[in-house]
């Protein structure tokens, strides 16, 4: 939010940070806090470093902001003020841990006291704060605090959990004994035995797998292919032309045929119906 300070960003500024207002049209207003002569110390010979935040103030989101680090004018460091932006090494915390989840949520816990990872009834136990920063190990096991070794652990967990969903997806394409079940990946043991966070980047690594299959054809794929030619340019005009006149010839050829093999049908027919019509006289007949 704007009435709240700039999180360190590593870098001191021998300058104060300044804000103004410019119209961004169609009645949006940008906002600049502009800050000058910032050096990283121990390693910057002069202040020469520049930071812009930009955001919407008006007809935006104002809770988005862009921030942009450029070269500006050098100008010499101050000794008293060439110290690191924070102390090294970092303050220790040493707070008691916290309820994250459950019925006791937002409750300290305190060394020694109440139930934990391990301790207390079975099915009430839920990772505090503290263990879901250091790496939450297997319930009932005193496990070192050396992070190296609970990641280790964890990731030593994680790969047993891959390899029986592989186990149990390879032995479900095969014939299965009626009423059997196939473990899903998502089972409720996952959140015992491996922490919250190894838990998330796992799901996240293969679901990104599963949209990578998606969307790498849409993203990789050739978008300037070559359009296929038309189906009708396998053919050329002056053969069709040819095979037009030809086929016509054909057509009056035959009509003339035709016409012809008509002619000479009517003609047999007026001959055979002159001889048919001619019988007889009646004096023939009287004399006969």
């Amino acid at each position: 939010m704007p009435q709240l300070p700039f999180p360190i960003d590593g870098l001191v500024y021998q300058d104060r940070e300044q804000r103004y207002s410019i119209p961004a049209g169609a009645g949006r207003e940008l906002e600049v806090a502009e800050v000058k002569f910032g050096f990283i110390p121990g390693l910057d010979t002069s202040a020469h470093r520049v930071r812009r935040r930009y955001r919407l103030a008006k007809g935006g989101h104002p809770q988005l902001v862009l921030i942009h680090y450029s070269r500006g004018q050098a100008t010499p460091i101050m000794p008293s003020l060439n110290q690191p932006a924070r102390n090294y090494p970092l303050r220790q915390v040493n707070e008691p841990a916290v309820y994250v989840l459950g019925e006791k949520q937002g409750q300290k816990v305190f060394a020694g006291a109440g139930p934990g990872p391990g301790r207390g009834p079975p099915g009430v136990d839920h990772p505090t704060a503290a263990d879901m920063g250091m790496g939450y190990g297997m319930p009932g096991m005193n496990m070192p605090g050396n992070p190296q070794a609970l990641l280790a652990h964890q990731n030593s967990n994680m790969e047993a959990l891959e390899k029986r969903a592989m186990r149990d997806r390879s032995a479900s394409m095969g014939p299965r004994q009626a009423g059997s079940r196939v473990e899903d990946d998502d089972s409720a043991d996952e959140s015992e035995t491996i922490s919250t966070r190894t838990l998330a980047l796992t799901r996240y690594r293969r679901n990104h797998e599963f949209m990578n299959e998606v969307f790498m054809y849409a993203a990789f794929g050739n978008k300037n292919a070559i359009s296929p030619p038309p189906p009708y340019s396998i053919f050329k005009k002056a053969d069709l032309e040819n095979k037009v006149a030809k086929l016509t010839a054909e057509i009056e050829e035959l009509k003339n045929r035709s016409a012809a093999r008509k002619q000479t049908v009517s003609a047999v027919a007026n001959d055979f119906a002159d001889v048919s019509m001619e019988g007889p006289s009646i004096s023939d007949t009287i004399s006969a």
